[in-house]
């Protein structure tokens, strides 16, 4: 208990909103410079005065943002600078308002990326064997774009581990193919792999699809043991029943479209069961990509890699968007793993690693979202700053119980908890509420409602009290959103 409450307490979260142009202050400035540090504390005491003072150089330039903004609406040049995430990547990124750039796709994943993406991998491939005394035969790896231009491509490095395989470059330093390792240097089976792959991966690394997409092909045409290879197992078995294209291994949305649409149901909440959401995520996942696919609908290739989804895994980018801040991971990522569980029929185990650390181990879905609630949404020094943000605050706080829906929809997670505690700092908080609906009626309206969604659908149950007074702050708020007079 110990060690989790100081994992806690050191746990880093964005506090408030940023203001375009606005310079941090002192607080804000020392808060940069500890994470920065706690991140690289191997550094020397020289070094460490060297980077606190060229890292507050460079934040003091932040209002450079409004500057370059300016410059950009004037059809004025803006100076370049590589994207990332200062924590990561360094004083590079340093100040913000230019115009960031991203990577070489032909150069992906970087070595850096390859090695973390190994030591991941090895460490998911170590736990499902520490829990289910075997090895998995097939992982889903979430392809998502940002993530992989962040971090250079960390997550098809997972990816290549599980596969065995490793990055082949020319002289020019471009990665050309990716070779199978033998097996006695891989350490372990290759894994099959269900590759879900966003809509800007989709489009923006042609090039490594098809890489990719050859991968597979070889590894299901190699000569090895069954036991030995998953993807030739899975491969041939399909073959033998007549699928096409049986090694298609990368699925996404329809070709120029993008989303699971999962989040559109969650947002009207237009939908009554799980399944109905894992059904959504498989209807707009079906197609696959590759060499010769170009989004062709392959339901017999996706169903059984559903079915023989033993674990899932993503890498999560940002210090300031988690699991529980934004729509798009209940989306992707829960609704692909109420969709194998269907087709499984029991719970398939899903991790994540906080790419923005150093710390490679792949956390339980379950114990992140506990962990992520506990730090920002039920956390009084977030939940003070948001509110403290006006309109676009109380969005935020809006945004984040709507995804708690979505969690609950897509992997079951209903903590009583949660919902108690977030009852009683954004909606019976008489100031807080107030503060709230001032700022954003229509926020605040959905912060209540979704409060009472989530007893309606059975996540949550409070006593009655508590119930009655949720259903009239949401009659008065809507009354008065409406305009309608109250006696």
């Amino acid at each position: 208990m110990y060690e989790y409450l100081q994992v806690l307490e050191s746990r880093l979260f964005s506090e408030g909103l940023h203001t375009l142009g606005e310079v941090p202050n002192d607080e804000k400035m020392n808060q940069y410079l500890q994470a920065y540090l706690s991140e690289n504390n191997s550094l020397e005491a020289t070094n460490k005065l060297e980077i606190e003072l060229e890292i507050k150089t460079l934040l003091i330039r932040t209002d450079e943002e409004i500057t370059n903004l300016l410059r950009g609406l004037n059809g004025e040049y803006i100076p370049p600078a590589p994207g990332g995430d200062l924590l990561r990547d360094g004083t590079g990124v340093l100040p913000t308002g230019r115009n960031i750039h991203a990577l070489d796709p032909y150069r992906m994943p970087s070595p850096a990326a390859y090695e973390r993406g190994r030591e991941i991998a090895r460490k998911i491939i170590a736990q499902h064997l520490q829990e289910h005394q075997s090895y998995p035969e097939t992982v889903a790896v979430m392809l998502w774009g940002l993530d992989a231009i962040k971090t250079k491509g960390e997550s098809l490095g997972i990816l290549l581990e599980l596969v065995g395989a490793e990055p082949i470059k020319e002289g020019t330093g471009r990665v050309v193919r990716y070779d199978l390792k033998p097996l006695a240097e891989v350490g372990h089976p290759r894994i099959d792999v269900l590759a879900n792959l966003s809509g800007i991966f989709r489009d923006s690394f042609v090039n490594v699809i098809e890489l990719i997409d050859d991968l597979f092909q070889r590894a299901a045409d190699i000569k090895e043991p069954e036991t030995e290879n998953f993807i030739r197992k899975h491969s041939l078995a399909l073959q033998d029943r007549g699928v096409s294209n049986p090694t298609a291994r990368l699925f996404s949305n329809p070709s120029g479209d993008f989303g699971s649409l999962v989040n559109d149901r969650v947002v009207d909440s237009n939908w009554e069961s799980g399944d109905e959401l894992g059904n959504t995520w498989r209807d707009r996942n079906v197609f696959s990509y590759g060499r010769n696919d170009k989004g062709a609908a392959r339901p017999e290739v996706l169903n059984e890699l559903l079915q023989k989804c033993d674990r899932i895994v993503q890498e999560i980018d940002s210090v300031e968007y988690g699991l529980t801040d934004i729509q798009e991971y209940y989306a992707n990522t829960g609704g692909l793993k109420q969709a194998a569980e269907q087709k499984r029929g029991k719970k398939v185990a899903t991790s994540f690693v906080e790419s923005f650390s150093k710390n490679t181990t792949p956390r339980k879905l379950e114990d992140l979202l506990r962990m992520e609630y506990r730090t920002k949404l039920l956390n009084p020094k977030w939940a003070n700053a948001m509110a403290d943000g006006g309109s676009g605050g109380a969005y935020e706080i809006s945004q984040r119980m709507t995804a708690l829906i979505g969690w609950g929809g897509t992997a079951d997670f209903t903590d009583e908890w949660v919902y108690n505690q977030a009852a009683d700092t954004y909606a019976l908080d008489a100031e807080m509420a107030e503060k709230l609906r001032q700022a954003n009626p229509e926020a605040f309206r959905n912060i209540v409602g979704r409060m009472l969604e989530a007893n309606g659908r059975g996540f949550w149950q409070p006593d009655a009290d508590k119930l009655q007074k949720l259903r009239d702050l949401y009659q008065l708020t809507d009354e008065k959103i409406e305009g309608v007079e109250i006696s």
